[in-house]
């Protein structure tokens, strides 16, 4: 019944307003019947996006920062309405935040497929919720982000327009380790900044060297620092400034970590 509905409601709407864009749906979950039907139906009506939802433990975030890599391009596309890493506690701390900023480096590199993505739910009455974690909370005389919004927040921030293809060389060379480092290169043609995203789930420092275009060889750097245990609960972002020494800008990656370092010209 779905499916014959949303068929007469979508041909309509085509019609009469071709200029709207539809948005089907697959499922609240990333597998199982709903969400193959969803597909399957969405390529046969010809949609531009679908919306899929998932919730999941911070394992599966690390384990999957590959999913959409399989996706088939020229198609549909999606839009990731509703996602978080969930604990089993359900708190937003900084352990859920850096596996979330570990995925969105992967969504960043297939923004060919992903159009857009909402971390859910948004806002959350403090004392009244019906739903843990949310990303903002809130009372009657305050606002309090959580850990998790600062994530959002600097890639909100950092997005970028144009995804450049890098690459991560390890030392040692170990596929446990790979899977708790992510990395994400995005240029600005707005302010013509480049701009690179790091994520250390490791509980050691790890010393990066990032080797840069040779435009950006005398450039200005702004780094954006999120750290702490990860049980902190209220963490925020720190912001340094320094200058590109000799092509490249080394970084500390703190022990569970997410930076984003911004290169000007």
């Amino acid at each position: 019944m779905f499916e014959e509905r949303f068929d007469l409601i979508y041909k309509a709407l085509k019609e009469r307003c071709p200029e709207i864009t539809v948005i089907g749906t697959v499922g609240p979950f990333y597998q199982g019947a709903d969400y193959e039907e969803g597909w399957r139906f969405a390529q046969e009506l010809g949609l531009e996006l679908v919306d899929e939802h998932y919730y999941n433990p911070p394992g599966w975030f690390i384990n999957n920062q590959d999913f959409y890599d399989k996706y088939p391009r020229g198609g549909t596309k999606v839009y990731l309405g509703e996602y978080a890493s969930h604990l089993p506690n359900r708190s937003n701390c900084l352990e859920s935040a850096l596996t979330e900023a570990a995925y969105l480096c992967h969504v960043e590199r297939n923004a060919d497929v992903v159009e857009m993505t909402s971390y859910a739910p948004l806002l959350a009455k403090k004392g009244h919720t019906q739903w843990n974690p949310d990303l903002i909370y809130f009372t009657n005389t305050t606002v309090e982000p959580t850990t998790g919004y600062y994530v959002q927040a600097l890639f909100g921030q950092n997005a970028g327009d144009i995804y450049l293809p890098s690459s991560l060389d390890l030392s040692p060379r170990d596929a446990s380790i790979a899977r708790r480092l992510a990395n994400s290169v995005v240029v600005d043609q707005k302010s013509g900044d480049l701009i690179v995203k790091l994520v250390n789930m490791l509980p050691v420092d790890n010393t990066v060297e990032v080797k840069l275009p040779s435009e950006y060889s005398r450039g200005r750097v702004t780094k954006s620092l999120l750290t702490g245990e990860l049980s902190d609960t209220a963490a925020q972002p720190v912001v340094s400034r320094s200058n590109v020494v000799s092509g490249s800008c080394t970084v500390t990656l703190p022990a569970y970590s997410f930076m984003v370092i911004r290169v000007s010209k």
